[in-house]
């Protein structure tokens, strides 16, 4: 298929002069440092950074929140409703599918309650009111296991547990509530 003599003057024109604006252009290696202070100051402004103190405790605190619910809604979800049911018992009809997602339902809320910490520490208020219930939080690091093994005391430590955090939550101005996780979530840990 021939292609229009007009087609192919008029891309070698548009090439043609794209490569000599482009060449024209160039300043060579040496650039200025105004040009240089500019792009880096408008990299600097495209990338949002907490700057102030409060900025950082407010998102701290929503952190803590967000984190601490997330593992509040797994507990309740999947630890307290089953168990207060019965399901973790022997011979429970669904006790195997009760017991995996129990197990990955304490191993996701360790796993928040771990970072829900680490946010806590961007706030001294809450900072403090957490300090009390970390040896708590660090014990639930072998319940899931005792929860697939059918240790009804598990469940309760559990829920203990996250009432501790909820009222530390509370004490310190940051108000926890359930967000019952999803499915992918649980599996992905976070």
């Amino acid at each position: 298929m021939p292609v229009p003599i007009r087609r192919l003057v008029v891309a070698l024109t548009l090439s043609c002069a794209l490569l000599a604006g482009s060449t024209a252009c160039g300043s060579g290696e040496q650039t200025s440092t105004k040009d240089t202070a500019a792009v880096q100051a408008a990299h600097a402004a495209a990338t949002p950074s907490p700057t102030t103190s409060a900025e950082r405790q407010k998102f701290a605190k929503a952190r803590f929140v967000a984190n601490a619910g997330l593992a509040a809604g797994a507990t309740y979800q999947w630890i307290v409703k089953p168990w207060k049911a019965g399901k973790f018992k022997k011979g429970a009809q669904g006790r195997k599918a009760a017991l995996v997602k129990a197990g990955l339902a304490g191993a996701f809320t360790y796993n928040r309650l771990k970072a829900a910490v680490r946010n806590a520490q961007g706030d001294p208020t809450l900072s403090k009111a957490l300090a009390p219930v970390n040896s708590a939080i660090d014990g639930l690091k072998n319940l899931p296991a005792k929860l697939r093994g059918g240790d009804d005391s598990a469940a309760g430590s559990f829920s203990d547990t996250i009432d501790k955090v909820k009222g530390a939550g509370a004490s310190a101005g940051a108000p926890v509530k359930e967000q019952v996780p999803s499915a992918s979530q649980l599996k992905q840990g976070s």
